[in-house]
């Protein structure tokens, strides 16, 4: 056996390992990633994300990349078996910078963030690895891998052999390794939930060279027939999936069958105009894991958490996983923070992963309905539904998808003041004006740590010495927002405090101004965003120093990273 040291070793090379390895990355983080897979999948299986997804993207600095392959703001609407629209949402606004709705090609996404990964020497892919064994103590995780030839993705069994056997040191372990997970079965965590009975025979076809053949299927259409429920789904370049509900009657077998796939398709498409890629009949869970943690080991995406497709967030909560997860690393890694913040890892994601699911089991229902009497009421408590001023307008705008927010007093950050506090909420990411007069997305300018906004003054010239050069330890961003039309005029040297290089944005859309003000945020105050980009923190100028010391007091510094940082934990006898 040899041995090599790393940060994280992170199993499973999936969206959620994926996305995990590119933020580790970004942050200087080093990383092994095991997959036991030799080669990708190479089919789509997600074919959803959010615009709260694509921020996590553009912070892992793939977003652009990922996007020009995508198929984006297309409607979403439930119709009846004779097309006729029962409802249609159609989301244009851009709360945090990107569509809403963005339609993929999971193996376009898995290819582009996998080649991204080349960016970092200090991450290491090893595909054709499996995990072995795993054991851990105070300061790090043993982990034994050896060469494993593959499983074709759960179509063939396969074995590794111990003679390859190789054993890596590392501070921390993340399985990432789909519902099957080795990291949590090994570690006896249970799931709780609901597995369902329900059968659905999923077809991924794709368009013949010169031939549109879906031209016809724009949207994405849930078709609530009593007699076949139906999910018609585009996706790019000339892809496209239909889901169809089985009856109790139909096998496996017989669905699969080339000639059932053809019949079934060809209510929708001409099968002669295309390819079958993927038939294959499955049912799906609603379960979520006890323990997301033991210590220096951790699981996440369909390893913590497995997600109905119905609302195409299974793949979405695993990214949230990775967000989440990524920074607080980070942070013990880069920065001493205590292993503690971990804590606070299951209490913010599980809770919200748990709604997504439990919203997909909801949809799941109402599309699913077999019986004619009560689709009829299923259709006409919508319509009137969507006739009630305000819960129309609610309804229209998909505001019964899960908020990005944690539960009260179960994250990081200070308490939430009132209903509408903004703490441990995600803040907005509006496009900004640079002072060279450039527009941006508003992330663009934050950097990857902390960040600190100042509402029409810098943070620097509120907040001590002490506090700011703590913070810039951390790699923090200090940022002006100035209202529109706000930036101060006058002679050289005026409204500056000197120094170093210091990040300004005009709020040119009076987004961010609206967003400060429903936060209870006037012109001097400040703003402390986590590196994930939801709010630790409010403050007048006068209690700017009490949201830094609370920040240090609950990342609960090591007194050895810094002597700033030392100072700001000893003031709080941390």
């Amino acid at each position: 056996m040899t041995v090599a040291d790393y940060d994280v070793v992170v199993v499973g090379l999936g969206p959620t390992g994926l996305t995990l390895a590119n933020l580790l990355g970004r942050r200087g983080v080093s990383v092994l990633v095991l997959e036991r897979e030799p080669e990708c999948y190479g089919r789509a299986r997600a074919v959803y994300t959010d615009d709260e997804c694509m921020r996590i993207f553009q912070n892992a600095g793939v977003a652009d990349e990922l996007a020009a392959d995508m198929n984006v703001d297309s409607s979403v609407q439930w119709v009846r078996g004779d097309g006729r629209v029962v409802i249609q949402f159609h989301q244009t606004d851009r709360p945090q910078g990107w569509p809403v709705v963005n339609f993929l090609y999971q193996p376009y996404l898995e290819g582009a963030l996998e080649r991204a990964l080349d960016r970092y020497p200090h991450v290491t892919v090893r595909r054709g690895r499996e995990v072995v064994d795993f054991d851990q103590d105070d300061s790090g995780v043993s982990v034994e891998h050896a060469h494993c030839p593959g499983t074709g993705y759960g179509t063939r069994t396969a074995e590794s052999d111990p003679r390859t056997a190789e054993r890596v040191r590392a501070k921390f372990l993340v399985g990432c390794d789909g519902g099957r997970s080795v990291v949590r079965t090994r570690l006896g965590i249970e799931m709780s939930g609901t597995s369902f009975p329900e059968r659905w025979l999923v077809v991924d076809l794709k368009a013949r060279d010169g031939v549109d053949a879906f031209r016809h299927l724009p949207y994405f259409d849930f078709v609530c027939d009593p007699e076949l429920p139906v999910v018609s789904c585009p996706q790019p370049d000339r892809h496209h999936r239909f889901e169809f509900m089985l009856t109790e009657s139909q096998t496996k077998q017989e669905m699969e069958d080339p000639d059932t796939v053809r019949r079934h398709i060809a209510r929708f498409v001409d099968p002669d105009e295309v390819r079958v890629l993927r038939k294959l009949v499955y049912t799906f869970n609603a379960v979520i894991a006890d323990r997301w943690r033991d210590g220096r080991i951790l699981i996440a995406g369909d390893a913590a958490h497995m997600t109905p497709q119905f609302v195409g967030q299974g793949m979405g909560s695993g990214i949230r996983d990775a967000d989440n997860l990524s920074w607080k690393l980070a942070a013990i890694i880069e920065h001493g923070a205590s292993e503690r913040v971990l804590d606070s890892y299951q209490s913010e994601r599980a809770p919200h992963a748990k709604a997504m699911i439990d919203f997909s089991v909801f949809n799941k229902a109402l599309v699913s309905v077999d019986s004619r009497l009560l689709a009829a009421a299923r259709d006409l408590a919508i319509a009137t539904a969507l006739r009630v001023p305000g819960l129309g307008g609610w309804i229209r705008a998909a505001k019964m998808k899960p908020a990005p927010r944690f539960r009260r007093n179960a994250y990081l950050g200070l308490p939430r003041r009132g209903l509408r506090g903004s703490e441990g909420r995600l803040s907005p990411q509006p496009e900004v004006r640079t002072y060279e007069g450039r527009h941006c997305r508003l992330d663009d300018v934050l950097g990857l740590g902390f960040s600190v906004l100042g509402y029409g003054v810098d943070p620097r010239a509120v907040l001590g010495a002490d506090d700011v050069a703590a913070l810039r330890r951390l790699g923090t961003e200090f940022v002006t927002v100035y209202p529109a039309g706000g930036r101060p005029q006058g002679r050289p040297g005026d409204g500056r405090t000197g120094g170093d290089h210091h990040l300004d944005v005009e709020d040119h859309t009076g987004t961010l101004g609206r967003w400060l003000a429903r936060a209870g945020v006037r012109i001097g105050g400040l703003v402390l965003l986590r590196p994930d980009r939801y709010v630790f923190g409010t403050a007048t100028p006068e209690d700017g120093g009490a949201l830094i010391a609370e920040l240090f007091r609950q990342l609960t510094w090591s007194a050895t990273s810094s002597p700033e940082i030392a100072r700001a934990a000893n003031t709080l006898g941390a």
